[in-house]
């Protein structure tokens, strides 16, 4: 069915906030694909300038802060209706739900105050009642502040949404992923009825176009009604996994949980704590209404978790829960967290002259420092079947792309620019270590070097792994970085061509090569 209205996309524009977040980011193209007129609000307008629908003709990129009332009720001005996608619960230190509550009256208000015709929120499931979790509670308390005034409200209820890159499918997905036995609390039996995210977002395009949805509650949901406990599964069949073995038990707090999401996922404790004092309340649609009025397929949990894998491996995740939020979101988490070592070091030579002390680590000249580590690392690797450090070097000086280095492999090279090594050693997880070279714009005798070493766990064992090795890491990385420096400000120093001494190692300005 047709979203637009006759008088779109010539009539007033809707105000979109939160278009940065999970759901807005969305939620924006989509509208405008319908065929509306699109004004977002945006704390920082450049968040949104690398979207592919950010030069839409019909798009209009506002910034604004909602907790500014005079700068909301100028941003809100000639719209027609506004959707409501804020949650302060990505704020750290603060309490987000008296700051939620503050946020929508005066988003209410406002709306009065500009005329807006509606206004349409996205909130959660759950059991009417005082035994609501905080974090539902607060959704609760934001749609009755957003009703206060005398604009309508159009109020859509989901349990769990089920997408790539969304806070609860994450958190679903490591936690199978990661823990073929879970010790789980008691809500692993409540019941719940996820949607598919691109059912969410038809919800709320077609609900512009449906008068009967003004004014409504609606809740919305996907076809099954699941355990917690048999979403686990279904989620450990899509993965190829083996069944997992979930243990209930009743000492398990809310508190203790977070904790240990933020162990075994990416989220922090702040953000998983709310997430899951809300599994404890059964969240399942009262009706169908909604389906009845604005009719779609719904996908199933298997397809909806299918289709949110698909976008994973294929690489299209549209938005992420961190794009939210005054933090800077990390494109690399959403398909599995990936834990970053950067460190860098300014070197009084040229770029071509850094770059071959780069291109020199590994065989006989070692890595610059703490060589006896690497030599117990590479046994410790030969013991487990992997290559050690028995492969070496093909040539002291020169690599080349595909080539093999110890128990690493070339896997990008930029003469005088990049050298990325993949690692081949066995890991419970994937490495790799990448060089890049810098130079000053304005003196080309000096340059930066940027080293980054990046590991993407897999399972416990591989954030064990992480983390175990972490202390190291100012030994090794640090000392190689001011081992490649030295290096390379030796060569300089040698002869003016920067000829090496016999053996790959640069000679010092005597004509004996450097001792490591």
């Amino acid at each position: 069915m047709s979203h637009a209205t006759p008088e779109t996309p010539t009539s007033k524009p809707m105000l979109v906030t939160g278009a940065t977040g999970y759901i807005g980011g969305r939620l924006t193209p989509r509208l405008l694909e319908a065929g509306y007129r699109i004004r977002c609000l945006a704390r920082e307008p450049r968040k949104l300038s690398d979207r592919p629908w950010a030069n839409s003709p019909n798009l209009e990129i506002v910034r604004c802060d909602i907790d500014d009332p005079d700068r909301l009720r100028a941003a809100m001005k000639g719209c027609c209706a506004a959707y409501y996608l804020v949650h302060s619960m990505m704020v750290a230190g603060t309490d987000y739900r008296e700051r939620d509550r503050v946020l929508a009256r005066g988003f209410a208000k406002a709306a009065e105050a500009a005329g807006l015709e509606r206004i349409i929120y996205l909130g959660g499931l759950g059991e009417i009642g005082d035994k609501l979790s905080e974090h539902l509670a607060s959704r609760r308390e934001v749609e009755t502040a957003l009703a206060s005034g005398c604009v309508p409200l159009t109020t859509l209820r989901a349990a769990m949404i089920i997408g790539s890159g969304s806070a609860s499918f994450e958190i679903l997905r490591y936690l199978v992923e990661r823990l073929p036995i879970m010790i789980t609390p008691r809500w692993v039996s409540t019941e719940a009825q996820p949607i598919a995210v691109r059912n969410v977002l038809h919800y709320l395009v077609a609900c512009l176009s449906e008068p009967a949805t003004v004014g409504k509650t609606l809740d919305i949901g996907g076809p099954d009604i699941m355990t917690y406990r048999q979403i686990m599964q279904t989620m450990a069949q899509a993965l190829g996994l083996r069944r997992r073995w979930v243990i209930p038990v009743p000492v398990l707090t809310p508190r203790l949980s977070s904790l240990w999401i933020q162990l075994v996922t990416p989220l922090s404790h702040r953000i998983a704590r709310p997430l899951a004092e809300g599994l404890r309340n059964r969240v399942v649609c009262r009706d169908n209404q909604a389906h009845r009025l604005m009719p779609q397929r719904l996908l199933t949990v298997r397809e909806s978790i299918d289709a949110a894998l698909g976008k994973l491996e294929s690489h299209e995740v549209e938005t992420t829960w961190s794009d939210a939020g005054p933090m800077p979101g990390d494109p690399d988490w959403s398909g599995g967290k990936v834990f970053v070592d950067r460190r860098t070091i300014q070197a009084s030579a040229g770029a071509d002259t850094v770059f071959r002390a780069i291109c020199r680590i590994g065989g006989r000249q070692g890595y610059y420092a703490a060589d006896w580590l690497w030599h117990l690392r590479g046994a410790l690797d030969r013991l487990f079947g992997g290559p050690g450090l028995r492969r070496g070097r093909r040539d002291p000086e020169k690599v080349g792309y595909g080539e093999a280095l110890d128990f690493w492999r070339v896997t990008g090279i930029e003469p005088n620019r990049r050298l990325e090594l993949r690692a081949e050693m066995k890991l419970p997880g994937e490495a790799s270590l990448e060089f890049e070279v810098q130079p000053h714009p304005q003196d080309h005798g000096r340059c930066m070097v940027v080293q980054t070493a990046r590991f993407k766990p897999r399972g416990l064992l591989g954030l064990a792994y992480w983390y175990a090795v972490l202390p190291l890491h100012s030994f090794v990385f640090s000392g190689m970085l001011k081992g490649i420096r030295r290096a390379a400000e030796a060569i300089g120093r040698a002869t003016p061509t920067g000829q090496a001494a016999p053996g790959g190692r640069p000679a010092e300005p005597n004509g004996s090569p450097t001792l490591r």
